[in-house]
């Protein structure tokens, strides 16, 4: 197979050194490739095969190459064009489930043309693929399942994972997204059906940081469910058994991430999704160490709503240390948004970080976390259990603790009550208030019940999308603290820079990429994050910074350094424009 002369050596470290089997990587080089490289496909198998089929784009003089005279219609139809009429079905559609399922049956059926769709469509189809509408997919994942993606790992696969991941047709993985379906979302245990989440970042992967597609593996891991309904129901597509804890639960993720090591390397990037809070931090540090592992649900979103956090001290004024931040839950993604808030300060103060997290309040279940509930706190709560005294009501945290910043990570909707958001406009001029609980439904309050409670003076991101909204005249703009700003552009520069391990100062190098995006422009309209509509770009940026510090911190394999780590990026990011097979 040709692979574009000079302008890549498919052998060498491109994309961290895995060898670029399908021409993937130079999609963007005009010349002639055939699709019998890896396996002879020709005619009825060419055009039932997604990553080489394009549909009624085959010219003339390709049909009649690979023996298609007769399997389609005699028209021709440019890639723009069949975008065209993809994108005029999907917008027929009202149901949003209707959508995604359209979306899943077009990626299954002609790749290049799913993702052309998404990188194009981003902030349309954005939602469609993943949150808010991957959550009611995966809810109904038994009732709408078509045809498997993905791998499924369950107990009954115990001491044949290494079999099992073999089984896989690819072997060049860069990245893994991994979920046991314990905590989907705000949606709780899904078991099984949890798939649609590893599904849908890794296609984000692809769209939106340019990780190649056959470089990314979803996988499933099934110990059961505690979820009754599902147990009962006769589509459920899982184990039909209560959730394995404990010894056995710790001996299949143990035995599943020596195999994944095993089979794909030091490099091969393992991401953590949607794990219960005990699990997801036990699993973290358990294996930092020892492996490239990333926990979005703490780590990603920490470092979004840090960029929004950065971006917004242009609107309020100040530093962070300057600032009082109030949480509402105290899980994953609060915590882990809280420690990295922390450091932060450090970073830009010098202090030391026990001093900065005083100034972080986290309120759970039982409410303010104080220094009197200690004992009974989870491990990853006590280091924000500080003195005062107890204070059972959200309202009247804020009325103690005056913060500048209310950030909700509960999982719960409609928890920022009219009181509550008086309360941030009666203390602060312009209060940040993020809604961060996916999907829209858990979300702490609207972006319309933010602005005008707080009579327009609100700063608000949310995590699932929300519409502008006019308020006196004047059209506010909500911001999204999506997690897919930061996660597939981190990943594209560990890969790029070969990274081994992920450091904390990746995290904060990626916040502050994403944070330099916003212009005065955005600022204009109440924006903390920059518009999705550059996110390939700010993808390219943050790989860059990420791969820099891994450099920096002698972290990265792929040696020499490349000279510009923004272009090397971009060179690297799969292109899904149709390629010639002559």
């Amino acid at each position: 197979m040709m692979n574009g002369g000079d302008f890549v050596d498919n052998k060498s470290a491109v994309a961290g050194g895995v060898e670029d089997v399908y021409g993937e990587d130079v999609a963007t080089v005009e010349q002639p490739v055939t699709p019998w490289t890896v396996s002879v496909a020709s005619g009825y198998t060419l055009i039932r095969d997604p990553r080489h089929n394009k549909g009624l784009a085959f010219t003339e003089k390709e049909r009649d190459a690979h023996y298609l005279r007769g399997l389609l219609p005699p028209a021709i139809l440019s890639q723009e064009l069949q975008e065209k009429r993809m994108m005029h079905n999907l917008r027929q559609y009202e149901v949003p489930l209707q959508r995604y399922m359209a979306m899943m049956d077009l990626q299954e059926r002609n790749e290049r043309l799913f993702y052309k769709l998404l990188i194009d469509n981003v902030e349309e189809l954005l939602p469609v693929v993943y949150t808010p509408t991957v959550g009611e997919a995966c809810q109904k994942y038994g009732s709408i399942f078509r045809r498997p993606q993905g791998l499924y790992i369950s107990l009954k696969e115990k001491g044949k994972i290494l079999e099992v991941l073999k089984n896989w047709p690819e072997r060049s993985v860069q990245v893994i997204v991994v979920t046991d379906g314990e905590r989907i979302l705000g949606l709780g245990d899904l078991g099984c059906q949890g798939m649609g989440i590893p599904v849908g970042k890794l296609s984000l992967y692809t769209a939106l940081g340019g990780v190649r597609p056959s470089a990314c593996l979803p996988i499933t891991i099934d110990v059961g469910t505690n979820n009754q309904k599902l147990l009962n129901d006769e589509f459920y597509t899982g184990l039909r058994q209560r959730r394995a804890t404990g010894q056995e639960y710790d001996e299949l993720l143990h035995e599943f991430m020596s195999a994944v090591k095993q089979n794909y390397g030091e490099k091969v990037l393992i991401q953590f999704e949607d794990f219960a809070n005990h699990n997801a931090f036990e699993l973290l540090a358990r294996y930092s160490s020892s492996h490239l592992v990333f926990n979005d649900d703490i780590q990603g979103t920490a470092s979004v709503v840090l960029a929004g956090l950065i971006a917004a001290l242009k609107l309020l004024g100040g530093t962070l240390a300057d600032h009082r931040f109030l949480f509402l839950g105290a899980g994953e993604a609060g915590t882990g948004i809280a420690e990295l808030i922390a450091l932060e300060m450090s970073k830009r103060t010098g202090n030391p970080i026990e001093e900065n997290r005083k100034k972080i309040w986290l309120v759970d279940s039982k409410g303010l976390i104080v220094e009197s509930r200690k004992q009974s706190l989870q491990h990853f709560k006590k280091p924000w259990a500080h003195e005062h005294e107890p204070v059972t009501k959200l309202v009247d945290a804020v009325k103690a603790i005056k913060p500048t910043v209310l950030i909700g990570t509960s999982g719960v909707g409609k928890q920022f009550t009219k009181e509550v958001v008086e309360a941030m406009a009666s203390i602060n001029e312009k209060p940040l208030i993020m809604a961060l609980s996916n999907p829209t439904s858990q979300a702490e309050c609207t972006a319309e019940e933010a602005y005008t409670w707080s009579e327009g003076r609100a700063i608000f991101a949310s995590g699932s999308p929300f519409d502008p909204f006019e308020y006196n005249g004047k059209v506010f703009v909500p911001g999204q603290a999506n997690n897919a700003y930061i996660f597939p552009g981190f990943g594209l520069g560990l890969i790029t820079s070969g990274a081994i391990r992920v450091h904390d100062d990746m995290l904060l190098a990626a916040s502050e990429a994403l944070a330099s995006q916003v212009t005065e422009e955005h600022f204009e309209k109440g924006l903390i994050y920059p518009p999705f509509t550059s996110i390939r770009k700010i993808s390219a940026n943050i790989a860059a910074k990420v791969a820099a510090k891994a450099y920096e911190l002698g972290l990265a394999s792929h040696l020499p350094q490349p000279k510009d780590l923004v272009k090397y990026a971009e060179s690297c990011m799969y292109n899904p424009g149709y390629r010639s097979y002559l």
